[in-house]
């Protein structure tokens, strides 16, 4: 099956394949009779052409040339008519075929047309119900639109009288409000020219102070001043930071102050500050670089890894004026700064320090398993060194010990050599004192013999 649209409605109708050949025939005919009066046109545009062409040689005198050209055309008109003849009867035939193909497609458009008009009729039914039951839903839509409508107005206006309640009640404290700034802004610019002129007389103090000020006092108040804005800004975020005077002088100098910082119990920042100002009557002007050497000499005295001076030196000089300058090519890590820039430099630093700190950290991790090894080893060789040295002490003293017991068992050898010669002397001596009787010892003792004699007779009364 084949599909055709209609040129007039635009319709899409499938037709068989012996129709799709007829009507692609029919297209060729056409074409064919498009194609044959095309030739019949050039035939006879080359015919006037050849026929102005032999009325030019004619009347050029080329009179036989024209009577060719002449058999020639009567020729072609003959060839022409015969063509003609043809074509007037192909052409009936495919006209008659034509019709009865048009017949047919009207036959089966009528056909397609009444189907199309029956659905279409059909979906206007159905398009019919489609919109009464929409307009029903609507119409039960719009009643319950209205009626929230009604409740929203309602509320709407409720709403709309509390706010314009609300909007008197602040138009009033507005009002009042009003009143009151005018009033405090009448207080505040009194207050406000009190201060002024309160805190002209206090500059005033302090230019008139400053004239009279030494150089060292002056440096003492810029201290003062960097102290202070240290511990306004920078002691809330870096609580546990160290920023004091160096009170130190045991090396025979001191710097002004020392900042240190610490992250994990590993310090990652320190920096040496020296302070210098001058007053604008001191004949004596000073320059920044005489007091590079001292301030470096200070950070290696203080194992401090940055230098900073904070200097009102030379205050016309734009290098100084300029911002943090940095104359780390004459002195390593040292910054010349003035007073403006002292909490920016210290931010600065301490960030690039924070970076490194974590390579610190492992330095200090591999420097302590260095330190861990190294003392392990030193405690072994402390350990050989006592254990040797105690083990001479204890070998030495109990030589002497064994020499003691040796002599000590000759002493007991002797002692029992003693003891035995004494205990034969007991012997004869207990013997001696079993043989002694009171006969034996009145033996030729007459006095001794009465007296044990009246003795034992006492005792027998």
């Amino acid at each position: 099956m084949k599909e055709l649209k209609c040129p007039k409605c635009g319709n899409v109708f499938k037709v068989d394949e012996a129709d799709y050949a007829f009507i692609v025939s029919q297209v060729r005919n056409a074409e064919f009779d498009r194609e044959v009066e095309r030739r019949l046109a050039e035939v006879s545009s080359r015919y006037k052409a050849e026929q102005a062409l032999a009325s030019r040689q004619a009347e050029q005198g080329f009179k036989s040339e024209l009577d060719k050209k002449d058999k020639e055309l009567s020729g072609k008109d003959a060839e022409i008519m015969r063509m003609r003849g043809e074509n007037e009867v192909e052409l009936a035939r495919l006209r008659g075929e034509k019709d009865a193909e048009i017949a047919r497609l009207k036959s089966l458009l009528e056909n397609v047309e009444a189907k199309r008009e029956a659905d279409i009729s059909l979906a206007i039914v159905e398009k019919d119900k489609t919109i009464a039951r929409l307009n029903s839903e609507i119409e039960q839509g719009d009643s319950r639109m209205k009626l929230a409508l009604m409740e929203e107005r309602g509320k709407m206006q409720q709403s709309i009288e509390a706010k314009n309640a609300e909007i008197a009640r602040l138009k009033a404290d507005a009002e009042l409000e009003k009143t009151k700034a005018r009033v405090h802004e009448a207080e505040l610019l009194k207050q406000h020219e009190s201060e002024l002129r309160a805190k002209q007389e206090l500059v005033d103090y302090y230019k008139d102070m400053k004239t009279r000020l030494s150089t060292k006092m002056v440096g003492e108040t810029l201290e003062i001043h960097c102290s202070t804005l240290f511990n306004q800004m920078l002691r809330p975020v870096m609580p546990n930071a160290y920023f004091e005077k160096d009170n130190d002088a045991s090396d025979g100098t001191k710097g002004d102050f020392i900042f240190r910082d610490t992250e994990d119990g590993v310090e990652y920042i320190s920096i040496m500050f020296e302070m210098k100002n001058e007053t604008e009557t001191n004949s004596a002007k000073h320059k920044n670089e005489e007091f590079f050497k001292k301030l470096d000499e200070d950070r290696r005295k203080k194992k401090c890894e940055f230098a900073v001076l904070v200097s009102l030196l030379e205050p016309d000089s734009e290098l100084y004026n300029g911002g943090i300058v940095d104359v780390s090519y004459r002195y390593e890590k040292m910054y010349v700064i003035r007073p403006q820039f002292f909490l920016p430099l210290i931010s600065l630093l301490v960030q690039m320090s924070k970076k490194s700190l974590e390579y610190k950290k492992q330095l200090i991790q591999a420097q302590s398993r260095e330190v861990d090894v190294t003392n392990f080893e030193n405690k072994l060789a402390d350990f050989k060194t006592k254990f040797s040295r105690h083990y001479g002490l204890a070998s030495s003293k109990f030589k002497s010990a064994i020499d003691n017991i040796d002599a000590t068992i000759k002493k007991l050898q002797k002692v029992r050599e003693d003891l035995v010669s004494s205990e034969n002397n007991l012997r004869l001596a207990n013997q001696d004192a079993d043989d002694l009787t009171i006969r034996k010892l009145t033996y030729k003792n007459p006095t001794m013999k009465r007296k044990f004699d009246e003795a034992r007779d006492g005792g027998k009364q």
